[in-house]
């Protein structure tokens, strides 16, 4: 055999050995992060408690944003019973990738969707553009990062926003 076909054949080895030694997670990736979103939309606090992982970290939409699963769930508990009469979510999009090696390794799922918000005290109602990231391992989320743009949200509810005031220094 020549050395081409020799590098031919031991390429095609190792590609198909690598390739498919990783397994595709990416529809399971996706299922877990859809039955989250859904357990969202129902306010359905067990599931969502169930498909977060103990670990959990949420981070966003601000910089300094960050919560737990307890904070996460008693956050969106008391904001649905007191403070939302309804969030609907319009998923435009969901997928997945597996990111093999470095800080962000693991198995990941990218949801972009258009939310309603209705609020008991009649304001609003208020619409905004999402895009959230999950990371999922063993099953459930690990990691969440959200983004949308709360200027918008409370320009939408009547809030202005100002430059600070410039107050002289008294002589």
């Amino acid at each position: 055999m020549d050395y081409l076909k020799m590098t031919i054949l031991l390429a095609g080895f190792f590609w198909f050995t690598t390739s498919c030694s990783q397994p595709d997670n990416s529809q399971a990736t996706i299922e877990v992060v859809e039955q989250y979103l859904e357990a969202v939309d129902n306010n359905d606090y067990e599931a969502m408690a169930a498909l977060l992982a103990d670990d959990y970290l949420g981070l966003g939409p601000s910089i300094n944003d960050s919560t737990n699963k307890e904070l996460a769930l008693e956050s969106w508990k008391w904001n649905s019973e007191n403070l939302y009469q309804d969030v609907s979510f319009e998923r435009t999009q969901t997928f997945a990738s597996a990111i093999k090696d470095g800080r962000f390794a693991g198995d990941w799922a990218y949801n972009w969707a258009y939310v309603n918000i209705t609020y008991q005290d009649g304001s609003g109602p208020v619409q905004l553009m999402m895009n959230a990231v999950y990371k999922v391992e063993h099953g459930k989320i690990a990691r969440s990062r959200t983004f949308y743009n709360e200027a918008d949200v409370w320009e939408q509810l009547g809030y202005r926003i100002f430059p600070p005031l410039e107050i002289p220094e008294e002589e």
